[in-house]
């Protein structure tokens, strides 16, 4: 018996005619798509929720809550970057929501478990893992149901907006009593934080409506008094974060019941409206 003088490794029985299979027994080389731009905002989302778990440690909770927020801009800009920029990739996506999971779903959870519902005991932290498991189960539906929700709103609270009403609540409060307007403590106000807790975790996963302003066309041109409500905006923001920031997420928080007991009326009547919830 001759040998063939030009042996062939072994390859997969089902590889595509014309690509470059890979050995038997080895995995197919994927290809990668990783994109710097895009991706260093999302590990700077990622390092402020890794931040603020242990500053909640540390028990310095307004640098807990400061984190959050910071983490919510981040999330806000890498997945704007990369569509202005074209660098969206399968692998952004994944590591976005991963990073989300961290910063807006087991931080949050931990800083309000920290500051306030541990004297609750098994209570506190079943409210803690009910608003942890909340996001996790609003992120995962989000991702599956890409094409198929209306854009124009959100299926549940979005889990930044969760994560702005736990740690907003912590980051007033804290500032409140370190301005010597209240002397109360976090665990003078853990049923508050129970309640609120419960109900950040239960809203991200219900089916209430929530305006996602994606139909905002940032390239429009618009009048020049939108630039000066934007400037005061800024002003009011600037002049008192912690209860500006809490009274626009906490409005925005209960804006999808108030959407929804709206469309429910408009139904009755016979008018047409978004989509209301089941």
């Amino acid at each position: 018996m001759t040998q063939d003088p030009n042996p062939k490794e072994d390859v997969a029985p089902d590889a595509e005619e014309g690509a470059a299979a890979a050995p038997v027994g080895l995995a197919p080389k994927p290809a990668a798509r990783f994109y710097l731009l895009p991706n260093a905002f999302t590990t700077a989302g990622l390092f402020c929720g890794f931040y603020a778990v242990v500053q909640a440690m540390n028990g310095q909770f307004s640098n807990a809550a400061t984190a959050i927020f910071v983490a919510m801009v981040m999330d806000a800009l890498d997945g704007r970057i990369a569509r202005l920029t074209n660098t969206m990739s399968a692998f952004g996506e994944q590591y976005d929501s991963l990073a989300d999971m961290v910063s807006f779903g087991a931080a949050p959870a931990l800083i309000i478990y920290e500051w306030s519902l541990r004297g609750l005991g098994r209570w506190g932290w079943l409210a803690a893992f009910v608003y942890c498991a909340g996001a996790a189960l609003r992120l995962a539906r989000f991702n599956t149901n890409l094409g198929v929700v209306d854009k124009r709103y959100f299926q549940g609270l979005p889990s930044p907006a969760a994560a702005a009403l736990v740690a907003g609540l912590v980051w007033i409060m804290t500032d409140w009593r370190e301005s010597k307007l209240i002397t109360l403590t976090g665990r003078d106000l853990e049923w508050l934080a129970f309640a609120v807790t419960l109900y950040a975790g239960v809203t991200m996963v219900s089916n209430v409506p929530f305006y996602s302003f994606k139909t905002l066309n940032l390239r429009k041109a618009v009048p020049f008094i939108f630039i000066i409500l934007l400037v005061v905006a800024i002003v009011v923001v600037s002049s008192d974060p912690p209860s500006v920031l809490f009274a626009i997420f906490f409005i925005y928080g209960v804006s999808g019941y108030a959407m929804w007991l709206w469309n429910r009326y408009r139904a009755r009547k016979g008018l047409s409206g978004p989509p209301a919830a089941p």
